[in-house]
Parts: C-alpha cells; sequence; structure tokens
C-alpha cells in the first residue's frame, strides 16, 4: 500500500554514502526501508521515538541469530543487516507449508523468553523465511512492553493462509503441551475476535 509520508534523517558521513547506492525496499507503518551495499539495509523512521525503541531492542537482542545485527542509529534511522528471503504468510502461500517450518517458529517463540520478551509474538509480515529454511524478524516492536504470553498474531496470520491446523499438529509432536496451552488460548480468541 502506497503511503504519503515523507522522510528526512540526518546520516553520518559512512552512511550518507552508503545511501547514495540505496535501493527501495518497502515502506511500513513506521518508516521506508532501503537496501545498501554489503547486504545492509536502513530504516528510515517517521518519529524518532519508533527508531529509538527499535533501535534498543535490535541492540538488545544482538546475540540472536533471530534477528538482524545492527551497525549504526541515528536519530531517525537504523542501519542492520538485509534479510534475504520472503514474508512467512508469503513464502506459505508460494511453497506450502512443513513441519521444519513449524518447529523454527517453535524456536523463534523459545528466543523470546530466553531474551525475556512479555511480548511472546509476532506478526507473519514480521517474520521472513530466509533461503535456508531459517526464521528472522525484521520488525521487533514492543518486545518489553505489550504482554502477550503465546503466539496470538502468528497463529492468526496462519489461520488466514489456511496452515493453523498443520502448525499445531507439527508443535504437538515437539511439545504437546505447548501446543494444547496455544490451541486452547486461540480458540478463546477466535470466539471473541473477527480473524478477518
Amino acid at each position: 500500500m502506497a503511503r504519503t509520508y515523507s522522510y528526512s534523517a540526518d546520516f553520518d558521513s559512512e552512511t550518507e554514502e552508503l545511501f547514495k547506492e540505496a535501493v527501495f525496499l518497502g515502506e511500513g507503518h513506521n518508516g521506508i526501508v532501503y537496501e545498501l551495499p554489503d547486504n545492509k539495509a536502513i530504516k528510515i523512521f517517521q518519529e524518532a521515538k519508533c527508531c529509538r525503541e527499535e533501535g534498543d531492542i535490535l541492540k538488545k537482542v544482538s546475540r540472536s541469530k533471530y534477528f538482524p545485527k545492527i551497525y549504526n542509529t541515528g536519530k531517525f534511522y537504523i542501519v542492520r543487516d538485509k534479510v534475504e528471503g520472503h514474508r512467512l504468510d508469503h513464502y506459505i502461500k508460494k511453497k506450502g507449508f512443513n513441519y521444519e517450518i513449524a518447529e523454527n517458529l517453535y524456536y523463534l517463540i523459545e528466543e523470546f523468553k530466553k531474551l525475556e520478551f512479555t511480548k511472546l509474538d509476532a506478526r507473519c509480515r514480521d517474520i521472513y523465511i530466509t533461503n535456508d529454511n531459517k526464521v528472522m524478524v525484521i520488525d521487533p516492536k514492543q518486545c518489553y512492553k505489550r504482554k502477550v504470553n503465546y503466539p496470538r498474531h502468528l497463529m492468526k496470520g496462519l489461520y488466514k493462509v489456511g496452515v493453523l491446523e498443520s502448525f499445531i499438529e507439527d508443535i504437538r509432536q515437539i511439545n504437546k503441551k505447548v501446543a494444547n496451552e496455544w490451541e486452547k488460548k486461540f480458540q478463546q480468541y477466535a470466539q471473541n475476535n473477527d480473524l478477518e
């Protein structure tokens, strides 16, 4: 969806040089993203607060394999690794769903617990499947602020692309207790909310 925002950021000299070769990748609710040389990306934010919060999260999770490495930040921008691959929901529509993806998503949520996130969830559009079937989170939001104790948005997205039952069955093979808990919580959520 095209937006009508304008963006401005004061780059340091190194980022200024990299940005001369930038290629537009996309635009979301909080910012616009460009590909930079050396397999990097820059996200330019509308609001300094959003930039600071996302930068703080990426710094805290810097040792995690599930998040892009951060290189530089400014008041309105973050330079980080470019994540190769496809959005989870787009990937599933094109190539299908399998046990390996379900297992990787399960361990992603386990990683969130290790990182002491209070939000054990991510939207399908914020999770990318890389070329070797690994999962990466490209847009961490409110991980230490919101309280969500199971992957509600993730499950809603999987429901929308028709693979939620398969996901639950795969999780049941990994951890039956967790699968039953997530399924029960999502069924309660679905009864009280429109899933479309």
